[in-house]
């Protein structure tokens, strides 16, 4: 067997059983088809660790970022365990993007290291639908842990990475243990035919996915089920020009 063979056949191996790890695990949908196809099972898988990651050091993109992350919580079954390090969530907006105030349990944890302590030790518990952290920086052996943490349990785990003065922008290059590792950016809301603020609007782009596909999708912000949609005017566009799918990287 030529090299080239072998790899494409060891790839195509792993890519069976990590379609068997989710069929088995489970998978949290998001209800809009592309992006569901681009991941193994069709959804977030649970039991696993993802990341997700603020475009930019804009308060619009990093509220963006913990609002997509809320919509994922707020879909999810049971508890939401959150830790942070910054008193600065705001509670009804998680609401409005699908995470009930009765849903969620918060941990301020003094400093980076408490604060992963927090994380894995909720993944381990068992007991939560969703545990979310806030990480500025989170090396390949503490995510190879929370990934562990993750899978022991059932639990889905997110990473949310925000950037901050202290820590600097974040690094997407960086090595991961986490199944799926997105970026969210703010875009322009959506247009009203009388003056007002329309529904925000923001670009996803799946940058990595272990097993899966990846891609960028323009979509209106969660509602308060936690669910994206598509923008009015690109819902009659051809699906080509509303996803953008790109090679998988990892």
């Amino acid at each position: 067997m030529r090299p080239h063979s072998a790899i494409e056949d060891l790839r195509a191996r792993i890519a069976r059983i990590e379609r068997s790890t989710a069929h088995q695990a489970g998978v949290l949908p998001f209800g809009h088809a592309p992006m569901d196809d681009a991941l193994p099972g069709g959804g977030l898988l649970l039991g696993a660790l993802h990341e997700v990651v603020a475009a930019g050091e804009a308060a619009g993109d990093g509220a963006a970022a913990v609002l997509f992350t809320a919509g994922i919580a707020g879909r999810s079954v049971g508890k939401t365990l959150w830790c942070l390090a910054r008193s600065d969530l705001f509670a009804p907006g998680l609401a409005q993007a699908g995470l009930d105030a009765d849903r969620v349990i918060y941990v301020e944890a003094p400093d980076e290291r408490a604060l992963l302590a927090c994380f894995e030790e909720g993944l381990r518990h068992g007991g939560l639908g969703t545990v979310v952290a806030e990480v500025t920086r989170m090396s390949m052996i503490a995510s190879r842990r929370l990934q562990l943490a993750a899978e022991s349990s059932g639990t889905l785990g997110i990473a949310l990475r925000r950037w901050h003065r202290s820590a600097g922008p974040v690094d997407v290059s960086t090595p991961s243990a986490a199944v799926t590792r997105w970026r969210v950016s703010a875009k322009p809301s959506t247009a009203l035919p009388v003056p007002g603020i329309g529904r925000a609007r923001w670009q996803i782009e799946l940058l990595r996915c272990r097993g899966g596909g990846s891609g960028v999708w323009e979509m209106e912000a969660c509602d308060a089920e936690g669910r994206l949609a598509i923008p009015a005017e690109l819902a009659n566009r051809p699906a080509a020009e509303i996803a953008r799918p790109r090679r998988a990287t990892g």
